[in-house]
């Protein structure tokens, strides 16, 4: 039984703010560790549970903030950036379940640093007409591959979205949204315990099935004109709006991908603090 965890950093135990999450600063040392911790307490969660093998895919900015020395010896990491399936790197290779640890809501939602791919240029995204989060964008992704998603970490808010992009899901609300920057957390020592508890719990759900290939649409709203305008020059993507284009792929995988390239030339568009 193999199992693969997406894991993310906004949703970790403790996460609230910029610093704590961004790579280089003194907050972000700290809170690696945490990260970290999070990601061992699911890891040995799915191992009791079963898990043979599990794969921990690095999702957060760098995609080099889990500490290898100190993780769980049961799992290996995949760690460091431009992967093809960036967040989901994995879920092709066979997989019976997925986890996705410390994730958080979606752009223009209530959430601890809520956003969508670009940390806040991005206000709003839109998979086959409903709000999207990344949450949401993979697990349609791993439904093409069918794999399940067997757990969700992070804020309340967050377990309240995935209670509805996967509602066969184990949720585990490691703090409570305040605000954008603030949150009610629980000590890592209990988190931790909660995860461990759920992921074991989780694994009764694993299984692959056979996944199903569809044609899908995504739209992106900009919270600027110019950013609109140059994701705009990518071929089949669409403007349909002064801040907003769209794009249709015969399947999740080339939406993915299609997406991701939307994003990279968005950010290569911002200008400094006028973004």
């Amino acid at each position: 039984m193999r199992i693969m965890i997406s894991a993310d950093m906004e949703g970790a135990t403790g996460v609230t703010w910029t610093g704590d999450v961004v790579p280089g600063t003194e907050q972000w040392q700290r809170f690696r560790r945490l990260f970290t911790g999070d990601v061992n307490a699911c890891v040995a969660g799915l191992v009791a549970g079963g898990a043979d093998d599990v794969l921990v895919n690095e999702a957060h900015s760098s995609q080099r903030n889990l500490l290898l020395e100190d993780l769980h010896t049961a799992a290996r990491l995949l760690t460091g950036r431009h992967k093809p399936l960036s967040m989901m790197q994995g879920i092709d290779s066979g997989v019976d379940g997925v986890v996705f640890l410390g994730y958080h809501t979606g752009a223009g939602s209530a959430g601890v640093l809520a956003h969508t791919y670009l940390e806040n240029s991005i206000t709003g995204v839109w998979l086959d007409g409903v709000p999207a989060s990344e949450g949401r964008l993979n697990a349609a992704l791993a439904a093409e591959y069918g794999v399940p998603v067997l757990l969700v970490t992070g804020d309340d808010l967050t377990c309240d979205d995935a209670a509805d992009y996967a509602p066969g899901a184990t949720l585990v609300a490691v703090k409570e949204c305040v605000s954008r920057y603030a949150a009610v957390c629980l000590p890592p020592a209990v988190a931790f315990s909660h995860i461990t508890e759920a992921a074991t719990a989780a694994m009764a759900s694993a299984g692959r099935s056979g996944g199903v290939v569809s044609a899908h649409r995504i739209e992106v709203e900009f919270d600027a004109t110019h950013l609109a305008d140059a994701a705009a020059v990518v071929p089949t993507v669409d403007l349909i709006g002064t801040r907003r284009v769209g794009f249709d792929a015969p399947s999740m995988t080339e939406a993915m991908k299609a997406f991701k390239i939307v994003t990279h030339v968005a950010a290569g568009a911002i200008e400094g603090i006028y973004g």
